[in-house]
């Protein structure tokens, strides 16, 4: 089984660019969701132990709202989208101006906010996982979103508790993206994609890119 000190510079590399590849594919399939221009800040893409996650994310006691999806088939993973609350918000608020026609009832009813979140969050998990899967030559099957509230650091205790019964290393992927276009003012808005590969999925993305 691999660790991460057994991986070498070539496939870290690959690893990272694999990274890159969906985060682009992500940006686009927002942009179309959106109906706006998304510009995107290069990815920054590492590959960590699932233990050193929060590490990696800032202030633990930062509110955020997290996307969890599982990936079924061939290349197994668990994703998940994260973003500080601010951002997760002014996210649900193009989506919900885009869908209302620019008008935006009051008072909006938690579930209608974390139905948006959820949206947002798979469109962009999917098309992650779209990217790598047509890169690889694999099929996937995707288990329906759900959606958490809470502290970054009670997030990755879940991560850790959950996923890391199925592999012990995930890709951390950090983007900032830049939502507008012409006549319209851009808002800077960030995200993190993280993808958690099962032990035998990670050997297999390595295999199918020639780096193993």
């Amino acid at each position: 089984m691999l660790d991460l000190s057994s991986f070498n510079y070539l496939q870290l590399d690959a690893i990272k660019e694999v990274g890159n590849i969906g985060t682009g594919n992500a940006a686009t399939a927002l942009s179309q969701l959106l109906s706006c221009m998304i510009d995107m800040d290069v990815p920054k893409a590492d590959l960590v132990s699932i233990y050193s996650i929060a590490d990696y994310y800032g202030d633990p006691d930062t509110p955020v709202a997290a996307v969890f999806v599982r990936s079924l088939g061939e290349f197994g993973c668990s994703l998940i989208f994260i973003q500080n609350e601010e951002d997760a918000n002014l996210m649900v608020d193009l989506l919900l101006k885009q869908q209302f026609g620019g008008y935006m009832p009051e008072d909006l009813p938690q579930e209608m906010i974390d139905s948006a979140i959820a949206e947002v969050g798979n469109i962009i998990l999917s098309s992650f996982l779209n990217a790598i899967n047509l890169l690889i030559g694999t099929r996937h099957q995707i288990t329906p979103p759900g959606v958490a509230h809470d502290m970054l650091a009670s997030i990755m205790d879940v991560v850790v508790a959950i996923f890391g019964q199925m592999g012990d290393m995930a890709v951390l992927v950090n983007t900032e993206l830049r939502v507008g276009g012409p006549g319209k003012s851009e808002q800077d808005i960030s995200g993190n994609i993280v993808m958690l590969p099962d032990p035998d999925a990670l050997e297999l993305l390595l295999r199918k890119l020639q780096v193993l």
